[in-house]
């Protein structure tokens, strides 16, 4: 897979050495020079540009034309909102994920802008707390296709009405999907006859407005 990474701060430059550790091709543009030449002896599997990621010409001489991916991962929004719109309207690429420095911004982070996934790190670790934290609630844990789509994760309490009741059976909307249980640090992938317990952690995939009928179908009232 081929990734190109806008901004080389330590998220980015973070993401392309994981990336490239993992076999992907990764390019990273920085309009910084001498940021680029110090991250170029750091990670020197990384394919490192001298250029300003919110301009057209740049971003097309680097070639996103060929990227399967591009993480807008500057430190400002604006700039990661200006990406994600060029890579998806100017170069097609299939996959943008953008980083939301501040919270206030989460909205503008959609489909209108080009951003397929949102990454918020102050939401993500407010949820991370949450999730550690709560049981008998519903936590977002991601975002995804602009808002229309998140994960949450729900540790069932005692009294869930979905303790003690088969996967095929909790009557579950379309638009939501049990995509994993985690039962006392053990992965447990839900199939129709798998019976939920009370301490299980469920993660569902929400798609719509059925949050608050998900809500009631693990939670209750």
């Amino acid at each position: 897979m081929k990734v190109a990474i806008a901004g080389a701060g330590s998220v980015g430059t973070a993401i392309a050495r994981e990336l490239e550790t993992n076999g992907h091709e990764v390019l990273v543009l920085e309009q910084d020079a001498e940021l680029v030449e110090q991250r170029r002896g750091e990670v020197p599997g990384v394919h490192w540009v001298a250029a300003d990621a919110c301009e057209v010409s740049s971003l097309d001489a680097a070639g996103l034309a060929s990227v399967d991916v591009v993480v807008a991962a500057t430190g400002d929004d604006e700039d990661n909102l200006v990406v994600s719109l060029l890579a998806k309207q100017e170069f097609a690429v299939p996959r943008v994920v953008a980083r939301v420095n501040n919270s206030k911004n989460q909205w503008l982070f959609n489909e209108s802008w080009g951003v397929d996934v949102s990454v918020s790190t102050p939401q993500l670790l407010t949820a991370l707390v949450e999730e550690a934290v709560s049981v008998g609630s519903l936590v977002r844990l991601l975002q995804f296709q602009g808002g229309s789509a998140h994960l949450v994760e729900i540790t069932l309490a005692e009294g869930s009405p979905a303790a003690g009741v088969a996967v095929a059976d909790i009557g579950i909307p379309r638009e939501a999907t049990i995509v994993a249980v985690v039962r006392r640090d053990r992965l447990v992938v839900p199939r129709g006859d798998t019976v939920l317990q009370s301490g299980d952690e469920v993660l569902v995939l929400v798609t719509g407005d059925v949050e608050e009928t998900v809500h009631g179908l693990f939670i209750g009232g």
